[in-house]
C-alpha cells in the first residue's frame, strides 16, 4: 500500500509482497506461501522481541523515533506497510506502531523516567535482533532488557 490511512480506519485489503499467493496453470489449485520458519529443529510462526530501554534518550519526539524504529524494522528485513504515532502531553511521551507485512514494531515511551518499552514480532525470514543495534544508537540506553517469544510453536 503506497498511501496511509487514518487512525480508525481500515485500510483496503491487498495483499503485501511478504503474503504471495502463486497461482498455477489454468485448472489447478493455487498455492499460498508458508511463512513460518524453522530453527533448530523447531517450527514457529515468528520471534518476539521484548525490549525495554532504561536511561535512554530521544524518548519524546516522535519524529526521531518513528525515524529510528523505521531503520530497525529495515535492517531486520521486515517490510513496513504503515506508520502510526501519537506524542502525549503533558509528560511527552510517544506510542507509535510500524505495520510490517512480517508483523509489528510498537514503542511507548515516558521520557520523564528515561524509559523505553518496545515489541519486535517478525515471521518469516526476517531477524528482529538485527534491529537492537539501531536502537542504541538512536536512544542511547543505559541498559537494555530482552526477552524472546516464539510465537505460534507448531507441535
Amino acid at each position: 500500500m503506497d498511501s496511509l490511512v487514518r487512525l480508525g480506519m481500515d485500510s483496503e485489503m491487498l495483499p503485501s509482497d511478504a503474503q504471495n499467493t502463486t497461482h498455477a496453470s489454468a485448472g489447478s489449485v493455487s498455492e499460498t506461501k508458508d511463512y513460518f520458519v524453522e530453527r533448530n529443529g523447531v517450527r514457529y510462526a515468528g520471534t518476539h522481541l521484548i525490549i525495554d530501554l532504561w536511561g535512554a534518550t530521544n524518548l519524546d519526539d516522535p519524529g526521531h523515533i518513528d525515524a529510528v524504529l523505521r531503520e530497525a524494522a529495515i535492517a531486520s528485513g521486515a517490510t513496513i506497510l504503515h506508520g502510526h504515532f501519537h506524542h502525549f502531553s503533558p509528560n511527552g511521551g510517544v506510542s507509535g506502531v510500524l505495520v510490517l507485512a512480517e508483523s509489528h514494531v510498537s514503542i511507548h515511551t515516558w521520557p520523564e523516567r528515561d524509559y523505553a518499552a518496545l515489541d519486535i514480532f517478525v515471521c518469516g525470514d526476517c531477524d528482529p535482533y538485527k534491529a537492537i543495534p539501531l536502537l542504541k544508537t538512536g536512544f542511547l540506553p543505559e541498559r537494555v532488557q530482552l526477552a524472546e517469544h516464539k510465537r505460534g510453536m507448531v507441535g
